[in-house]
C-alpha cells in the first residue's frame, strides 16, 4: 500500500503542475459543452478507477469535508442510533456556505484501514465523490478542477480529456 501512496502524491503532484492548463480546458470545454464529453469522461472514469484504489488513497475522506445536507443528517444519524442534534453537536459545524460539513479532518468515520465506518449511510457528496460520472459533466468542471489537488483519479481523468479530445490549451 506505501507504493500506492507514493504513486498517488506523485500523480497529485502532476496535477498541481498541470492545474493552470486545466483550468483553461474546464473553460473551454464549459463553453463549447461538445456531445461527447459525458462519454469520454465516463470511459476515463472506468479506465482510472480500474487503475487507482480508492482505499489506498482515501485522500479525499483525509482532507476534506463534504457538504452535508439535512437528509444525510437524518440518514447518519438513523445508522448511528443517534439523534440527528446529538450527531450535529458531536461531529459537524456549519461552514461559509451555509452547510453542515465535518467539524475535523480527517472525517471522523474514516477508519485507520481507510474503511468508512458509515458507508451505507455516507452523505450522498461522499456517495457522488469525484463526480467523474455524472451526467452534464460541464457543469461540474470547476469544482472538478479543484479536486484535481485531492484526487488522482480526477488528475488522470483531466489527463485523458486532454489527448482524447485533442483540445489544445
Amino acid at each position: 500500500m506505501y507504493f500506492c501512496i507514493v504513486i498517488y502524491k506523485d500523480i497529485l503532484n502532476q496535477g498541481a503542475t498541470a492545474r493552470k492548463s486545466n483550468k483553461k480546458l474546464a473553460a473551454k470545454l464549459k463553453k463549447s459543452k461538445p456531445k461527447n464529453l459525458d462519454g469520454v469522461v465516463h470511459d476515463l472514469h472506468e479506465e482510472v478507477f480500474d487503475e487507482i484504489d480508492c482505499l489506498a488513497c482515501a485522500n479525499c475522506c483525509k482532507t476534506t469535508s463534504p457538504g452535508i445536507h439535512d437528509r444525510d443528517v437524518d440518514r447518519l444519524a438513523k445508522h448511528l442510533k443517534v439523534k440527528p442534534s446529538k450527531l450535529i453537536e458531536d461531529y459537524m459545524e456549519m461552514d461559509s456556505d451555509g452547510e453542515y460539513v465535518f467539524r475535523s479532518a480527517p472525517c471522523p468515520f474514516l477508519g485507520a484501514d481507510n474503511y468508512c465506518s458509515v458507508y451505507e449511510a455516507r452523505p450522498l457528496a461522499c456517495r457522488e465523490y469525484p463526480h467523474t460520472n455524472r451526467k452534464r459533466f460541464y457543469q461540474v468542471l470547476d469544482l472538478s478542477v479543484k479536486n484535481t489537488d485531492i484526487c488522482p483519479a480526477v488528475v488522470r481523468v483531466f489527463e485523458g480529456i486532454q489527448e482524447k479530445m485533442n483540445l489544445k490549451v
